[in-house]
């Protein structure tokens, strides 16, 4: 499976964005995808992910109330809502899928690059 994300960009604070990924590939053996973004000179952080069936999710408390996490099986697309973005939103995001890999994440996509300026 190649992950392709897009839809980052520039925004200011207290702004929206979408952002999404996309699966080439047979999607049947993904067991969940998630989003992880990483600010320059930080660690890797984990916003949100989704599992692929049942569509259950989990967010950190960091992100929880305003990013929401969905898929379109259909559509091989897994998206990203980010609502009321703060500075510290800023980072590259990247998502990933589990495929046939239990729980961990096996499959990366390169990545889009989100600026909140304040």
């Amino acid at each position: 499976v190649q992950l392709q994300a897009y839809g980052g960009g520039l925004v200011q604070t207290g702004d929206s964005l979408r952002l999404s990924c996309t699966a080439s590939g047979t999607t049947y053996y993904i067991y969940k995808m998630g989003w992880f973004r990483q600010a320059p000179g930080k660690e890797r952080e984990f916003p949100a992910h989704i599992t692929w069936t049942g569509g259950s999710t989990l967010y950190p408390d960091s992100v929880r109330g305003r990013f929401t996490i969905s898929r379109d099986k259909a559509k091989k697309t897994a998206y990203l809502q980010m609502n009321s973005l703060k500075p510290e939103g800023t980072a590259v995001y990247y998502c990933a899928a589990s495929v046939r890999a239990g729980h961990s994440y096996n499959s990366w996509g390169q990545g889009t690059k989100v600026t909140v300026s304040s």
